[in-house]
């Protein structure tokens, strides 16, 4: 089980953090306003913070140095935006969020290479996949036989740079298109993967736990 930190006791955040503590992992939730946790049922068995989601010792008092991941779907882009930078940069949390009402600010942040859900697409399923590599890995799309899933890939940060060809090569998924900042994108022989680049690609689904643990480990040589 692995440990998360969520900013924002909204309807947002409150849903992740029912989500995360009914599947057995510790949760940390940040509100400015403790009377925001009212919204959180009496059974929640993770930690509420009271305090400014990107202050440090708030994030340290949510045990940042020890999260999976970090979402901040707070009611404020900004506040999102320099809460998940300061989440990445400082703490190096390796999963990380944020929330935007400002679909126009997307692309400057996918640059930064922070993954983003637009509140005009939003749903707290979109948020988990991009937290929990195993909702990931549930699929956007599962054809009749059930043989077969197109999914997200989550993958480790060595592959930046590589091209698509090695990382089917490497994993045995065919990727169908990328998203690169907020639009989709057919690949091509000269696709590489960038930074904030979200990859989707089919795969067999008996063969999801070794996909995920190929690609969540540095790519061996002979894969460029």
């Amino acid at each position: 089980m692995a440990h998360f930190v969520i900013m924002g006791c909204g309807r947002v955040g409150v849903s992740l953090a029912h989500t995360l503590d009914d599947s057995g992992h510790s949760v940390a939730i940040i509100d400015q306003d403790d009377r925001a946790f009212r919204r959180l049922r009496s059974s929640f068995g993770g930690r509420k913070v009271t305090g400014v989601g990107f202050d440090r010792e708030t994030l340290k008092y949510a045990e940042i140095g020890d999260a999976y991941a970090f979402a901040a779907v707070s009611s404020g882009d900004n506040s999102n935006i320099l809460a998940t930078r300061v989440a990445r940069e400082t703490f190096h949390v390796p999963h990380v969020v944020a929330r935007i009402y400002d679909p126009g600010r997307a692309e400057i942040y996918q640059r930064l290479g922070i993954p983003t859900v637009a509140a005009v697409r939003w749903s707290a399923d979109q948020v988990l996949r991009r937290i929990l590599p195993e909702q990931t890995i549930n699929g956007d799309f599962r054809e009749t036989s059930g043989r077969l899933i197109l999914a997200e890939l989550a993958l480790a940060d060595a592959w930046l740079g590589r091209s698509l060809r090695s990382i089917e090569a490497a994993s045995g998924v065919r990727i169908a298109y990328v998203t690169r900042f907020g639009e989709g994108i057919l690949p091509t022989a000269e696709t590489s993967y960038q930074q904030g680049d979200t990859l989707h690609a089919m795969m067999r689904t008996t063969a999801t736990d070794e996909i995920t643990r190929i690609l969540a480990a540095a790519p061996k040589e002979e894969s460029r």
